[in-house]
C-alpha cells in the first residue's frame, strides 16, 4: 500500500491540527495495545537465520575469491556474498536494541565470528541508541542523519560516494588508528569519539560515558588490527595473492553499497536540525511494502518496516512484519501510520528525489541550515537545537510536518505524543551516545 490519497494531493490542511494531533495519539497508544505480545526475541530465529546467512555468504566469498577474473561464476558468487554478508552484519543493529545481558552468547560469537572478520564489531554501532532518542533525532548529533530530502542531488552523489572510500577508512582505522590510540590516554579518547560509530554525518562525536566498557572494546579493536594485518601479511607472505586485495574491497563497497541504498529511502530527512519527539520521527521515516523478496533483500532482517521500528524499538525483527499485518489493519485507512507506509522500494526513491527536486526550487536550499548548525556545533559553540524546551517540541513537530505536505506525498501530521519510554529500553545500555555496515 502506497501513502494516502489525501497525503499524495497534499490536501490536508494545517488548520486540522488538533484533529490531526489525535490521530497521532491513536496510533501510538492502538499501536502499543497491538504489539504487546510481540516484544519477546525468539533466540531460536536469531541462531538459525545469523549461521545459515552467514554459512551462504562465506561460502561464496570462496567461490569469488577463487573463480576466474570476471567469469560469470565470479560476478554470481560476488552478488550472493555481498547479499548473504549484508544481511549478517545487519544484526548488530538487533545487537544494540537487546537489553542489557539479553542473548549475551549470541552476541559474543556474532562478534568472533562475523563482527571481528568482517571489521564491524557491535561496539561500534552502540551510538546507534542516539538515533532513537528524541533530543537527538534529526539533529547534529544524530550520526545517522543528513537532510537528503532538504538537499540537492549534489549531497545525494556525496552520501552514495561514501560507498567508494570508507573501506579504506574502515582499514586505516583498525590498522592505523588503533595502535596508535594506546599510545596515550587523549589519543584514544579522540579515536573513540571522532572514529568509533558506523555514521554518514563524519562530523558526530560520540559521548564515551564514564561506565563504559573500555577494556573489552580494546579488545575488539586489537582482534580487529590482528585481523587487518593478517590480510597484508598473508599477501606479502606470498600465501595469497595480491589480488585478494582489491578483491575484499569490492566486497565491501557492494555490501556498503546495498546498506547505502536502504539507509537513502530508510527516512525522509526532512529535520532542519532541531529535536522532533517519536511520533515526528514516524512521519520523517519510511515502511516499505512491495514484494516480499525483493524488499528483504535491500532491507534485511525486517529493516524495510522502519517507521514502526522508530514507533516501537523493542520490537524484534521476527515480529516486526506481523505487527505491520496488525496496525494496517486495525488502524483507519488515513492514519499517519498508514501514510508512511510505500508500496516499494522504487516509490520510496521517487519520494526522495522528489522531495530534492522541491527544496532545489527554494530561494535557498533548506539543507543550509543544518549543515551551518553542524559547523557551529563542530567549532564547540553551543547547539541551539538542545535549547529546545519539552513544551516547544510538539510545536517544532508541527512545522516538520507541515514541511512534510510541502515537499511530498506523506501526511503532515503535527505530533504531540511520545512513546512510553519503556518501548526505548530495549538496547539502551546506559550509553547516549550507523553506522555503516562495512566488510572489508
Amino acid at each position: 500500500m502506497s501513502a494516502s490519497p489525501e497525503a499524495a494531493s497534499g490536501s490536508l490542511s494545517r488548520d486540522s491540527h488538533s484533529e490531526v494531533t489525535a490521530n497521532e495519539h491513536d496510533v501510538i497508544r492502538e499501536g502499543r495495545r497491538l504489539v504487546a505480545d510481540l516484544l519477546r526475541p525468539r533466540p531460536w530465529i536469531y541462531w538459525t537465520d545469523f549461521l545459515i546467512t552467514l554459512t551462504i555468504g562465506y561460502s561464496a566469498a570462496f567461490i569469488y575469491l577463487e573463480a576466474p577474473n570476471f567469469s560469470v561464476l565470479q560476478v554470481v558468487a560476488l552478488l550472493v556474498t555481498g547479499f548473504a554478508l549484508y544481511r549478517a552484519s545487519i544484526f548488530m543493529h538487533e545487537i544494540v536494541h537487546f537489553r542489557r545481558g539479553e542473548m549475551r552468547a549470541f552476541t559474543v560469537v556474532w562478534n568472533i565470528l562475523a563482527g571481528i572478520p568482517m571489521l564491524v564489531p557491535s561496539f561500534l554501532y552502540e551510538s546507534h541508541i542516539a538515533h532513537h532518542n528524541t533530543r537527538h533525532y534529526g539533529t547534529q548529533n544524530d550520526g545517522e542523519y543528513l537532510p537528503l530530502g532538504l538537499g540537492s542531488y549534489r549531497h545525494l552523489l556525496a552520501f552514495l560516494g561514501q560507498i567508494v572510500l570508507l573501506p579504506a577508512f574502515v582499514v586505516f582505522r583498525f590498522g592505523v588508528l588503533v595502535p596508535i590510540s594506546f599510545l596515550h590516554p587523549r589519543l584514544r579518547q579522540w579515536v573513540l569519539e571522532r572514529a568509533s560509530s558506523f555514521v554518514i554525518n563524519f562530523r558526530h562525536r560520540r559521548e564515551i560515558p564514564e561506565n563504559a566498557p573500555r577494556f573489552w572494546w580494546a579488545v575488539l579493536d586489537i582482534l580487529c588490527f590482528l585481523r587487518v594485518a593478517a590480510m597484508f601479511a598473508l599477501v606479502a607472505m606470498g600465501v595469497n595473492d595480491w589480488t585478494r586485495l582489491p578483491k575484499l574491497y569490492v566486497i565491501a563497497m557492494v555490501t556498503l553499497g546495498l546498506n547505502h541504498l536502504r539507509t537513502m529511502v530508510a527516512h525522509r530527512y526532512l529535520s532542519d536540525g532541531r529535536p522532533i519527539s517519536h511520533a515526528g520521527q514516524l512521519h520523517d521515516s519510511v515502511n516499505i511494502e512491495g514484494l516480499p523478496i525483493v524488499t528483504e533483500l535491500l532491507c534485511p532482517l525486517m529493516l524495510r518496516y522502519h517507521a514502526l521500528h522508530h514507533l516501537f524499538p523493542s520490537i524484534p525483527y521476527h515480529n516486526l512484519k506481523e505487527a505491520h499485518r496488525r496496525l494496517m489493519k486495525a488502524l483507519p485507512e488515513g492514519s499517519a501510520y498508514h501514510a508512511v507506509t510505500f508500496s516499494g522500494f522504487i516509490p520510496a526513491v521517487a519520494d526522495l528525489l522528489n522531495n530534492v527536486r522541491r527544496a532545489m526550487k527554494e530561494p535557498e536550499l533548506p539543507a543550509r541550515r543544518w549543515y551551518a548548525s553542524r559547523f557551529e556545533t563542530s567549532r564547540g559553540q553551543p547547539n541551539k537545537s538542545f535549547s529546545v524546551s519539552a513544551s516547544e517540541s510538539p510545536h517544532r513537530d508541527s512545522e516538520l510536518s507541515n514541511r512534510v505536505e510541502s515537499v511530498g506525498p506523506t501526511t503532515a501530521s503535527p505530533g504531540h505524543g511520545a512513546l512510553a519510554q519503556k518501548d526505548l529500553d530495549r538496547g539502551r545500555r546506559g550509553r547516549d551516545s550507523r553506522t555503516r555496515p562495512i566488510s572489508p
